[in-house]
């Protein structure tokens, strides 16, 4: 189900800071394109993740050492 990936991919960035999309896909089981829709997904969502572009293009929960703010 896509909203408990979308959570687990929340609770990966926080407890690492940083993934690329391959290593989320990889935890996750699917595919990188299914990873930068969820990244995607997540911050139009208002969800403070930063995808970063690029060759290991993945995301980050925010720049203060993986955090997601609360507020």
């Amino acid at each position: 189900m896509r909203a408990d990936r979308l959570v687990a991919t929340l609770l990966l960035l926080q407890s690492r800071g940083r993934a690329t999309a391959g290593e989320l896909a990889a935890e996750l089981e699917v595919s990188v394109a299914t990873t930068r829709r969820d990244l995607e997904a997540l911050s139009s969502a208002g969800v403070p993740v930063y995808p970063q572009p690029g060759r290991a293009a993945g995301g980050s929960s925010s720049g203060e050492r993986g955090r997601i703010s609360r507020g």
